[in-house]
């Protein structure tokens, strides 16, 4: 018993020994305690990369106006974009709007600075405007792009003023071209169609009448409407990556023509339509002297095509006559096969 105890005690001593042991050499092997306070702050950023949001924000922000529209009842905001250096701004129709008939326009820009701006012309069919700030010169200029080889999945960026927040900066894609979307006055009616690109570039409320640019900072849409589920009792809601633009091809053609004349000119096929049960626009009636009534248009055609262009609604077919100018020929195709030629007209835009 007494050999079998001391063996006993002589493993707890060597066992605890071997602890000690271990916790020091476990001591001796902790990593040095590092931090990052202590650390040199990092070599200043390098110019923006070519291509990069960043060089397209530096590009284009100068260009970008907040425009804040106060009329006899009612208050809002919007944004715009120059396009001359002695004041010519770019808008939404529904943007400024409020002004006409005795309200105020104030726009302010990048650098701080701020004008009274006034109305030269609007059309609210397209929901294209263009506004004069007074007293300015040598104010930076857009660069306007096309919009007629835009492709889906392209990278964008929109600037504008959602929120009172001005000179904010989003940026995503292409989400889709061509598609039907009823914006600005008249209620949202068949007269507002736009033939609008789709984006998924954040677009909030105040960012309307602010331009979508490409990677090269050209200006290829305006932003003007946006789908948003009404998520408050206000109705007032946000972004959910679903945004519209006007194509600026359309955009800047009706806005030289307001700043040359102060009118607007909306391309028309003569026609007045509704959706074909089997998709498609039935032609409802024929306006007697029209582009539809000489192109053999008649009561009961049904619109499948125009040019290459697939049409499944009455407003798709409203949307790709207004991409179009007045004076230029398109092909339709109606159900059976049949084509006929138009040569689409224009009317004068009523702006009451």
């Amino acid at each position: 018993m007494g050999f079998v105890v001391g063996v006993a005690v002589l493993a707890l001593v060597v066992g605890g020994g071997a602890g000690v042991a271990g916790g020091l050499i476990a001591s001796d092997q902790r990593a040095p305690v590092q931090n990052a306070l202590e650390s040199a702050p990092p070599a200043r950023q390098t110019a923006a990369p070519a291509g990069s949001v960043e060089s397209v924000a530096q590009k284009v922000l100068p260009t970008v106006v907040q425009l804040q529209v106060r009329g006899r009842s009612s208050a809002g905001e919007g944004s715009g974009f120059v396009i001359s250096s002695d004041g010519f701004i770019v808008t939404n129709n529904h943007v400024i709007e409020g002004a006409v008939g005795g309200g105020q326009i104030q726009a302010v820009f990048q650098d701080g600075r701020t004008a009274t701006a006034t109305i030269v012309g609007r059309d609210p069919t397209s929901d294209v405007a263009v506004v004069k700030a007074q007293g300015v010169d040598n104010l930076q200029v857009s660069e306007l792009g096309r919009s007629d080889d835009l492709r889906v999945g392209q990278a964008v960026v929109a600037i504008g003023s959602p929120f009172e927040l001005s000179g904010t900066v989003t940026s995503g894609i292409v989400s889709s071209l061509h598609r039907p979307t009823r914006a600005g006055g008249e209620g949202g009616s068949q007269a507002t169609v736009m033939d609008a690109i789709q984006t998924d570039a954040a677009i909030n409320p105040g960012n309307s009448g602010g331009p979508l640019v490409n990677m090269q900072g050209q200006v290829i849409g305006i932003n003007s409407a946006i789908y948003s589920p009404q998520s408050s009792a206000s109705g007032s809601g946000g972004s959910v990556g679903i945004g519209f633009s006007i194509p600026i091809d359309q955009a800047r053609r009706t806005a030289d023509e307001i700043v040359k004349t102060g009118k607007a000119t909306q391309t028309v096929l003569g026609v007045s339509v509704r959706d074909a049960d089997d998709g498609g626009a039935v032609i409802a009636d024929v306006v007697s002297g029209g582009a539809g009534e000489q192109a053999g248009l008649k009561p009961g055609d049904v619109v499948t095509k125009l040019n290459d262009r697939r049409i499944d609604t009455a407003d798709a077919l409203v949307a790709a006559v207004r991409s179009q100018a007045p004076g230029d020929k398109v092909t339709l195709t109606l159900t059976g096969g049949k084509t006929s030629q138009a040569t689409l007209g224009g009317q004068p835009v009523e702006t009451g």
